[in-house]
């Protein structure tokens, strides 16, 4: 829950406890004022010499009395009701803090993505500008890196789905992403190979022998480790693997992939190094994310991609897909690129040419 949501909470609990302390104190005061009253009311028939008049004023005292309790017991009543709202209120004032942080923690990471991706951009001007006055001609295009020409093949991608606890709904995103890319323009395009219960050896054999274009994992990871599953068909902690190991098993291939998709909580931190040692283009969640959103944005993302769009383009639909839905999760999924490629005009699936 974002942080707008818990401030709107706790405004709401204590115009609650505002209002019962209020009413408590009215109700005391109400009973303050029938005990006088009350009291009143024995003087006087402890001072009347007419018995009728005596028996009145007790009868009043007494009537006094009742209305008090009740007074009383409602103002008791209010003031637990206040202090229960004043124990929601801390809790939620608990909540509130920990959601900014964690939104301040998120913007800071934003930041720092969109510093390093501004000082990649200032140092592949830089070198395109010493590269013209030394005199070498040269043209934009050659400033990119030269991406292999498309093959006539299609693109691979490699989903990889673990969830050793039982926690997350893998096997729906897995379903989802499928039918996004069969009612694609260009399904008959591209080719997955989709692996539930994923382990370590699956990885390094969907590497080495599938040869993908795209890694995409759905799991459990943070920002230093991913969490893959054993050989047991029982719920289990997972294996641990370290964000160098897995970006040692991405490369460990001659022909590394061009994409890793990290649709796992706080992925992001992992994203920079991915493309700084391994491939052109990363993409990575920048906080925790909610099972749901995750699938929606990977299946709306892998039906651009087969649409024929750009990686930007469907990173940016894929962002969409959560904003449309009214979800506060649209900014979390992070695309990251090396210096030298332009994910604008990287397209991973163009339509084959007639025969």
């Amino acid at each position: 829950m974002s942080a707008s949501q818990y401030r709107g909470q706790l405004e709401r609990k204590r115009k609650q406890r505002i209002e019962a302390e209020k009413k408590a104190g009215e109700y005391r005061t109400k009973e303050s004022k029938k005990r006088a009253e009350a009291a009143k009311a024995r003087q006087s028939a402890s001072k009347t010499k007419s018995e009728t008049t005596a028996k009145s004023k007790l009868r009043e005292a007494d009537r006094k009395d009742q209305e008090a309790e009740t007074a009383g017991k409602e103002a008791g009543r209010l003031q637990s009701k206040a202090a229960g709202y004043s124990k929601e209120e801390s809790a939620l004032l608990i909540k509130l803090t920990r959601a900014e942080q964690s939104e301040a923690d998120a913007a800071e990471r934003r930041r720092k993505r969109e510093q390093q991706q501004a000082d990649r951009r200032t140092a592949a001007d830089r070198a395109t500008l010493e590269s013209r006055i030394s005199g070498t001609e040269s043209a934009v295009d050659q400033v990119l890196r030269q991406l292999p020409t498309p093959k006539p093949e299609k693109l691979r991608v490699l989903i990889l789905g673990a969830s050793s606890e039982g926690d997350l709904r893998v096997g729906r995103e897995q379903k989802r992403i499928r039918a996004a890319v069969e009612s694609a323009l260009h399904r008959d395009q591209i080719e997955l190979d989709v692996r539930p219960a994923a382990t370590t050896h699956d990885l390094l054999d969907g590497i080495t022998k599938f040869r993908p274009h795209v890694v995409h994992f759905s799991g459990h990871s943070n920002e230093d480790l991913i969490v893959f599953e054993d050989e047991q068909d029982a719920p289990h902690s997972g294996v641990i693997v370290t964000a160098r190991a897995f970006a040692n098993a991405i490369r460990a291939t001659d022909d590394p992939p061009l994409l890793v998709l990290l649709n796992s909580c706080k992925s992001a931190a992992q994203i920079d190094d991915l493309v700084d040692q391994v491939v052109p283009f990363a993409i990575g969640m920048a906080d925790s994310i909610d099972d749901a959103d995750a699938i929606n944005y990977a299946a709306q993302f892998y039906a651009a991609i087969a649409n024929g769009q750009s990686v930007n383009s469907a990173h940016l639909a894929g962002q969409v897909r959560l904003e449309l839905d009214g979800l506060d999760s649209a900014d979390l999924p992070t695309l990251a690129w090396a210096p030298d490629v332009d994910p604008t005009t990287t397209i991973l699936v163009r339509p084959t040419d007639p025969a």
